[in-house]
């Protein structure tokens, strides 16, 4: 790679830890929002969907939180990293079951949405990754 790509992706690095960060957040507060159509993601061999939500929910807000501080950085990123491999089989659950979630925020996506967000979660997961390594100045 040049110099000036690595420069350009040094400067957008910051911006885009608040934006991951504030969408970890969001998502998490969401979790707590409308806890039941998260529910109904969730794949049913797995026990307490609402639980698991809250738990996910906690767990959101918190590596979103734990981005910005940089002690917890690197650990928060790979807390990133773990907690989409955990929710992954809601997504593959939603993709081959064509779950239409119901209630206040009823949303039925296209199948190209549903399977799109399978490889989505590897390009979070290397958005993550980029975060377990220092910001340009520190």
């Amino acid at each position: 790679m040049t110099d000036h790509p690595r420069r350009f992706l040094a400067r957008l690095k910051r911006p885009l830890l608040y934006l991951m960060s504030l969408g970890y957040v969001v998502a998490g507060v969401m979790h707590f929002v409308y806890p039941s159509a998260y529910a109904q993601i969730v794949p049913p061999v797995l026990p307490a969907p609402l639980l698991l939500v809250y738990l996910s929910g906690v767990a959101e807000i918190a590596v979103g939180v734990g981005l910005l501080y940089p002690p917890t950085r690197r650990a928060a990123a790979v807390a990133t990293m773990l907690l989409l491999a955990a929710i992954f089989p809601a997504n593959v659950y939603m993709a081959v079951s064509g779950v239409a979630v119901q209630g206040p925020v009823s949303a039925d996506p296209s199948p190209a949405v549903r399977w799109g967000r399978l490889p989505l979660q590897a390009v979070l997961v290397a958005w993550a990754w980029w975060y377990t390594r220092p910001l340009p100045d520190g």
